[in-house]
């Protein structure tokens, strides 16, 4: 099993800007910021207020934009995606900006997160008469934007108040950059302006920083932001909505530690878990090591509350890519070594501390407490910055489903056992709760606790699907062509 097959993939980043000649190029930069949500497929759409353009690949964002594409993407207007899939295969038909051409004109989706009622509104769709192009959850809420307006509703907002689950989307027309967020807040989404005064939408802050745009404010829960060349206006899309449920995850792992979420430094956040932990897990030992680079900054809250020094025993190849050449005996445990490479010298003859922010799988894990013991080290004790890993995340994380996480199946004994090591301790759910600075009710914690904040029946789901293979085949005549019905 690969090193990243133990770690839980990011979703998606989104990032777009109004009113800049250069939008593509920025939006280009924005996702080059935001590669870390998602390293298969990225695409920009640009608008010059006559046509779209776009351009998509499989792919880093500089390798999918390479030469002159950007060129192309003329516009004061521009929306772009980094993907990776949760729902929809991995290709390029399922790589976003998705963009139709119906009778409101050209319409282009970007979307982060997860739709839990994905297939009951595809199969209403389908049997009304839609004919998908692709896999995945996006392409639902482009179809339901295409519909008639009916009874003089907002097609927009009664568009939004049929999707169930997490979305932070930016959806470009003809004339409007729109930013809207599902009424949970599962999943970040700000709003940044450029000294020109052009209006940007991004996942993270990060990302602002990069180009030099001013954080405005996040885009709030249940909002839907409609930004032209009048400026900014906000519609309230569910007033009713009350609870409020951010991803906990982004900060303990998925948004990069220089973005600020709800007001607070991920950095710090991270930092604060570690010294939560510290103070629930007391370790008599004699360093402290963090797994590079998701256990950096809880590692340093540890060492920092604890008094134990720290050290980089692990240093990362950040200049590793696919290997096309598979991995043999010759070089053992080719795809751990390659990406974290062990100081012994550091480590022999020490008690060690080793910090990471999740154990999911635990093969990873595993394979680093016996890197150190066989580099001398006397004593290894696992500390997780987080509670462990019960429950898939149908939201938009992709977590595998609770057959293969170690925690839903062992004791915390069993998984100690199974690393190898002396001692594994997680933080607590309040111990992480009280690191981010919010109440606890504002959060989604269901892969921890189980409580999902957006009911979802996957029976459902598979019961759709089932007979949408079954129509499927039954527009196949008995020698497999098709017949007209």
């Amino acid at each position: 099993m690969s090193d990243e097959q133990d770690y839980p993939k990011h979703y998606c980043g989104v990032f777009g800007v109004h009113g800049h000649p250069n939008a593509a190029e920025l939006t280009y930069y924005g996702l080059y910021a935001l590669q870390h949500r998602g390293q298969e497929s990225a695409g920009i759409v640009s608008n010059d207020g006559t046509q779209f353009r776009e351009h998509k690949g499989m792919g880093l964002v500089p390798q999918v934009f390479k030469g002159d594409v950007l060129h192309d993407l003329v516009g004061h207007t521009a929306i772009g995606h980094a993907r990776y899939s949760t729902t929809g295969s991995s290709n390029i038909g399922n790589a976003q900006p998705l963009t139709v051409d119906c009778s409101r004109g050209q319409i282009s989706i970007a979307h982060n997160g997860n739709l839990t009622n994905a297939a009951v509104l595809r199969e209403e769709l389908e049997e009304r008469g839609s004919i998908f192009q692709t896999t995945v959850d996006s392409e639902i809420v482009l179809h339901w934007l295409a519909q008639p307006t009916s009874n003089g509703e907002n097609t927009l907002v009664s568009t939004i108040r049929k999707l169930e689950g997490a979305y932070s989307l930016i959806i470009l027309t003809e004339n409007e950059m729109i930013g809207v967020r599902d009424p949970h807040g599962f999943r970040p989404l700000c709003i940044g302006q450029l000294a020109s005064g052009a209006y940007v939408l991004s996942s993270e802050t990060c990302a602002l920083d990069l180009i030099e745009a001013k954080f405005v404010r996040d885009v709030e829960p249940g909002e839907i932001v409609i930004i032209n060349d009048d400026g900014l206006r906000s519609i309230e899309a569910f007033p009713e909505q009350e609870k409020r449920s951010f991803c906990i995850f982004e900060y303990v792992y998925f948004s990069r530690p220089d973005s600020n979420l709800n007001g607070r430094n991920v950095y710090k956040v991270r930092v604060d878990m570690g010294r939560e932990l510290a103070r629930e897990n007391p370790i008599e030992a004699d360093i402290v090591v963090p797994i590079p680079d998701s256990g950096n900054c809880a590692a340093l809250g540890y060492a920092l509350e604890s008094g134990i020094p720290f050290e980089m025993a692990f240093v990362r190849n950040h200049y590793v890519g696919r290997s096309f050449l598979q991995p043999s005996q010759l070089i053992r445990d080719f795809n751990v070594r390659v990406k974290l490479n062990l100081i012994t010298d550091l480590v022999k003859d020490k008690r060690v501390i080793i910090v990471d922010d999740s154990i999911v799988r635990g093969t990873t894990c595993q394979k680093r407490v016996n890197g150190l013991k066989e580099a001398g080290a006397k004593e290894v004790h696992v500390l997780v910055s987080c509670p462990p890993h019960k429950n898939p995340c149908v939201y938009g994380i992709d977590f595998p489903d609770r057959s293969k996480l170690m925690a839903a199946n062992n004791t915390i004994e069993e998984i100690c056992t199974y690393l190898n090591a002396d001692s594994l301790n997680y933080l607590s759910q309040d111990g992480m709760v009280r690191a981010t600075g919010h109440p606890k009710e504002s959060f989604c914690m269901a892969c921890y606790d189980g409580n999902y904040p957006v009911e979802y029946d996957p029976a459902v789901d598979k019961h759709i699907m089932e007979r949408q293979r079954d129509r499927a085949k039954s527009l196949l005549a008995d020698d497999d062509q098709p017949r007209l019905l």
